[in-house]
């Protein structure tokens, strides 16, 4: 049988969500591969529906994995959520068609960036989003923010050398909102590249310090030449929300 599984974690002690074979932190793949193989004492491997790096966090990290046992969520989710890390929880089980892929058949994510709306350091939010200490112009940022909707080639808003799409992708929303605490930017797209999100936001936040214009931001977005831009928002801030299906 396969299953869909769902987990939160705070990504600050691990390497990354994919395992690493030379990292002093563990991954937050070989710690949930530890305790399903625990649990229903069998070889676990699962399989997510992408990779998160070193310090981001997720609300809704998605994998699947096969086991040959009936599991039943509630009861299974108590002994799981028990034995793993506090900072890694079992939010939801279900059991899906044997064809199903955690990754390949996701249709879309959105991602949550994450930065502490006051100009003072607070030490409850360490780790948790980016702490910039300086004030936001939160309307220049919402309207460079339209540049990136649509399809557009992010060759330069990436680390990846090589892309099978020719780094194209499509983003179908940009959201902003803020409270006392934060402000919230919120990306939903068919699929992000490697420091993608990080490198809008980094551009985006550039501009909010009236350092960088939505002018330049579209230049270099339209460039035919690959020169990745070098702004590039901490991972602290970045959350993997949600993995879209149909």
């Amino acid at each position: 049988m396969r299953y869909l599984a769902t987990v939160q974690y705070k990504g600050t002690a691990y390497c990354g969500w994919q395992k690493q074979t030379v990292s002093k932190l563990p991954s937050i793949q070989e710690e949930i591969e530890k305790i399903l193989s625990k649990i229903l004492n069998e070889d676990i491997k699962i399989f997510g529906s992408g990779r998160t790096d070193a310090g981001v966090h997720a609300l809704g990290q998605t994998f699947h994995f096969n086991s040959g046992k009936h599991i039943d969520f509630y009861k299974f989710s108590h002994g799981f959520n028990e034995l793993i890390p506090n900072d890694i929880v079992l939010v939801d089980l279900k059991e899906v068609d044997e064809n199903f892929h955690a990754r390949f058949s996701a249709k879309g994510k959105t991602y949550l960036y994450k930065i502490e709306n006051k100009n003072h350091f607070d030490p409850f939010n360490e780790n948790l989003a980016y702490q910039l200490k300086t004030k936001l112009d939160l309307k220049v940022m919402e309207e460079a923010s339209k540049v990136f909707v649509g399809e557009h080639n992010f060759q330069n808003f990436t680390s990846k050398e090589e892309d099978d799409n020719n780094f194209v992708r499509n983003i179908s929303k940009i959201t902003f909102s803020e409270d006392e605490k934060f402000i919230n930017i919120e990306l939903t797209g068919n699929g992000f590249m490697r420091y993608m999100v990080r490198m809008i936001v980094g551009n985006l936040v550039q501009v909010g310090l009236g350092k960088l214009t939505k002018k330049e931001i579209e230049k270099n977005l339209n460039s035919n030449i690959r020169k990745p831009s070098s702004f590039k928002a901490p991972s602290e801030g970045l959350y993997l929300k949600e993995v879209l299906y149909n």
